[in-house]
C-alpha cells in the first residue's frame, strides 16, 4: 500500500460511534484499508486507528464532518515515516511432519510465536510492522494457510529524540530514589 494515511481518532465510548465513524468513510468514498479499535488511556475514551488508502486527498474535509460527530474528541493524522505502526497475524498453516521444522524455523526467524500444533497443521502468531506480516504471510502461504487474522493496524506517534532521553532519565530517577 503507497499511499495511506493514518487517522488516530480519540472518541467517547458510546454505542453507536464506530459505525458512525465508517459510515462517514464510506459516504464521502475513502475505503477503510485497516480499522482498530480499543480502550484509550483514559476511561471513558476509545481510540479508532483508521487507515485510509487514498490518491493525494487531503483528509482535511474528512475530518471537519468527523468533529461534527459529537463523540470524537480528538483527530490526529499520524505520518507513516514518523510513527509506529504494529499488527498481529494469527495463522494456521499445514504443516505434515516433515514440514513441521521449516514452518517453525520460518516462524523462528521472524520472531513469531507457536501457539499450537496439530498432526497436520500448526498455529503461529506474529506482531510487528505490517510490512513484516505481508512478507511473513506470503512465505506461510507456501505451505498452504487453512485459516488467517489480522488485527489491523495500532500508530502511534514516534516520541521526537530529546522527548525519549527524557522519558529514560525520568525512569532512572525513579528508579534511584
Amino acid at each position: 500500500m503507497n499511499n495511506h494515511h493514518i487517522l488516530s481518532v480519540l472518541v467517547q465510548n458510546r454505542p453507536g460511534v464506530l459505525a458512525r465513524v465508517a459510515g462517514l468513510f464510506a459516504r464521502r468514498g475513502f475505503n477503510i484499508f485497516s480499522l482498530a479499535v480499543a480502550p484509550a488511556e483514559d476511561e471513558g475514551f476509545s481510540r479508532i486507528t483508521i487507515v485510509v488508502d487514498v490518491e493525494d486527498t487531503p483528509l482535511e474535509q474528512i475530518t471537519k464532518q468527523l468533529f461534527k460527530l459529537i463523540e470524537v474528541v480528538k483527530i490526529s493524522e499520524l505520518d507513516p515515516r514518523r510513527s509506529v505502526e504494529r499488527e498481529l497475524l494469527l495463522a494456521t498453516v499445514r504443516a505434515t511432519s516433515e514440514q513441521r521444522g521449516q514452518v517453525v524455523e520460518l516462524v523462528n526467524i521472524f520472531e513469531g510465536k507457536i501457539l499450537a500444533v496439530g498432526v497436520e497443521a500448526i498455529t503461529v502468531s506474529l506482531e510487528g510492522h505490517p510490512d513484516k506480516l505481508d512478507d511473513f504471510e506470503e512465505l506461510l502461504a507456501g505451505y498452504g494457510i487453512v485459516e488467517l487474522q489480522r488485527t489491523g493496524r495500532v500508530a502511534l506517534p514516534k516520541l521526537d529524540r530529546d522527548a525519549r532521553l527524557r522519558a529514560v532519565q525520568n525512569t532512572n530517577k525513579g528508579k534511584a530514589g
